[in-house]
């Protein structure tokens, strides 16, 4: 399990590691990702987008200019009130008409901006996706199916959200201050753009820091509250236990320690977040009162007048505004450039097996098959295979039995390279499997497997799995030879006849003539049989072997069986034992040696024998 060892916690094999950045790698790869060549009929809109959010941000400090030049036309106009009332209505019209201009700019941006965002995240779950199907054999198997894909579901939309955020809001709004700074300092006061810088890092820094102690506090909520739900739960689903000790007591006195534990946690995470809205609103007052009283001193000097206060403190609010939200907005952000870290880190992971830079493509398999002293051990496990050589001819059939654990499905698993051999060499048509594309290989195999999973879609598809662009007639040619035709032409809805999820609505047996007709469409040059009839009973298994018997019909043939009545006819039969070969033959010459094969038949007659005398 090479991969855990790169790219899976070994105290969680869900846990996907997160690869290296922070919120300036995050915006880095944000970048990168847009710049794809896949993005680019979206150039226009991007360029178009950043001219809009900067057109808004000039025009959010246009708007405090203006509204104070209206005012002070209003009030210093010789002729009086309402001389001055006529070019005062033109002024504050054109200023709150860019007001209005600098509120829908940003809804422009982002409508037209929906569709990139959309394509980036589209993008960077198809690759995440693709890359996830690409890992090995081990990675699949050591972590849950829904942790994986919120893995990637929070990645992608950690990229809109960044996007809006860093980019779109944040981002815009200093470069706002900047331009505020710049207008203040040149249209009024230096020490104006001073305070106003002063207040807004002031902000920022209570803000971040605030906000940091927050999430320590959110952190150690969600755990008490994970912890109180969990005692609720396993105390009302364990009822019986509860009652038969007398326990009820006992378990309302654990339910209510654990809920008044969550109470302070709670009541702290929220009395913190008075303490940030308290913090941000005594900076942003004080910050305005000292901007209020420096133009207040300067129009008693003479060089502000009236309408320049009203156009400081539109300035000021106007800068407050966005950055009301900050404290929410920068823990949103850190989390969305951990789940984006964590998208990267999967797409950073390395598969177990590799196709080399040099691999060829089985063309035209005839199927021939040969295990030449192959060792492999499995990194969780002490005892693997060793020194394990046969050779399967053109058309041949052979069989492999042992004990649970002896490595049957582990030969079946290094020929189809869901892992790679550490000793020796498994070849197909006289090439080392190592040396081929995993498609071209695999695409000569077909399994049918102990238990079919089958798609949450129709008969149909599922059978055509194999071979998507089948006709009907291969269809039917294939159900028939699994001897399911009748049975899915029986069905209400025949062909169209929805199976439920992981094939749910079909009985065992109908399943594996569904995997059984599935392979027979592929024609495969090898047919692989890991335990394909063990689940079933008896009746079941006898319709079954028919259909497998007619699928292994000229093709090269390797079986695990479990019921040694299934393989009698094979042309070899291997027993495995601690992953060694100890015997190989054909089943009446294993029985003639009268050894561990012969024993394994004894022991399944008997019980076979018992089992019919119970019916």
């Amino acid at each position: 399990m090479a991969c855990m060892s790169n790219a899976i916690d070994t105290a969680d094999a869900d846990k996907i590691e997160s690869a290296d950045g922070g919120i300036g790698v995050s915006i880095a790869r944000i970048l990168k990702l847009l710049s794809r060549a896949e993005l680019k009929k979206w150039r226009p809109v991007m360029v178009l987008a950043i001219l809009l959010t900067l057109g808004a941000a000039v025009l959010e400090v246009a708007f405090p200019l203006l509204l104070g030049y209206a005012v002070n036309k209003l009030v210093s106009n010789d002729a009086g009130l309402v001389a001055g009332l006529g070019p005062a209505v033109f002024w504050l019209s054109v200023a709150f008409g860019i007001r209005f201009a600098a509120g829908a700019l940003p809804q422009v941006r982002d409508w037209l901006f929906s569709p990139v965002s959309q394509d980036a995240q589209r993008l960077a779950s198809v690759d995440a996706f693709g890359h996830a199907q690409n890992l090995s054999l081990n990675f699949h198997q050591t972590r849950r199916t829904g942790a994986l894909n919120r893995v990637i579901e929070r990645g992608a939309g950690a990229i809109d959200y960044l996007i809006r955020f860093l980019e779109f809001n944040i981002g815009p709004t200093f470069v706002r201050l900047f331009l505020a700074s710049i207008a203040l300092a040149v249209a009024y006061d230096p020490s104006l753009a001073l305070i106003a810088v002063i207040t807004i890092i002031i902000y920022v820094i209570a803000t971040v820091v605030i906000t940091e102690w927050r999430v320590r506090q959110r952190r150690r909520m969600n755990e008490a509250d994970t912890k109180f739900r969990g005692i609720s739960v396993d105390i009302l689903t364990n009822f019986e236990t509860v009652k038969s000790f007398a326990a009820e007591s006992r378990e309302t006195q654990r339910f209510s320690d654990a809920m008044e534990n969550y109470n302070h946690r709670y009541v702290d995470a929220v009395r913190s977040m008075y303490v940030l809205n308290a913090a941000q609103a005594l900076v942003m007052n004080l910050g305005l009162i000292c901007a209020l009283i420096l133009s207040a001193w300067n129009v008693s000097e003479g060089t502000m007048e009236i309408g320049d206060v009203t156009a400081v403190f539109a300035m000021f609010l106007s800068l407050y505004a966005p950055l009301n939200i900050l404290g929410w907005a920068w823990r949103e952000i850190k989390q969305g450039a951990v789940d984006l870290e964590k998208l990267y880190g999967l797409l950073g992971m390395k598969p177990d097996v590799a196709d080399r830079p040099d691999a060829k493509v089985l063309t035209s398999p005839a199927g021939h098959v040969v295990f030449d002293n192959v060792g492999f051990t499995h990194d969780a496990r002490a005892v693997g295979i060793k020194d394990v050589s046969f050779d399967v001819p053109v058309g041949k059939k052979v069989a492999f039995v042992g004990t649970s654990g002896a490595g049957k499905s582990t030969l079946l698993k290094l020929l189809f390279r869901f892992y790679d051999v550490k000793d020796g060499s498994v070849r197909v048509d006289g090439h080392d499997v190592r040396d081929l594309t995993q498609e071209s290989l695999r695409g000569a195999l077909g399994l049918v497997p102990q238990d079919v999973v089958l798609f949450n879609e129709t008969v149909r598809s599922n059978i055509a799995y194999a071979k998507p662009d089948a006709t009907l007639d291969e269809l039917r040619d294939a159900a028939k030879r699994a001897q399911l035709l009748d049975f899915i032409e029986s069905l209400p809805e025949g062909w169209d006849t929805r199976v439920g999820e992981r094939g749910l609505k079909l009985s065992g047996g109908e399943k594996q003539r569904v995997g059984i007709a599935r392979v027979i469409l592929a024609n495969p040059a090898i047919l692989v049989l890991d335990e394909a009839t063990s689940a079933l009973d008896s009746a079941t298994e006898a319709a079954v072997q028919e259909a497998l018997e007619e699928a292994s019909k000229g093709r090269t043939t390797l079986m695990v069986a479990h019921r040694l009545s299934t393989i009698q006819n094979a042309d070899e039969i291997v027993v495995l034992q601690a992953g060694k070969v100890v015997e190989r033959g054909t089943h009446e010459a294993l029985l003639a040696m009268d050894g561990e094969y012969a024993d394994m038949w004894a022991r399944q007659a008997k019980r076979d024998a018992l089992a019919v005398a119970a019916e």
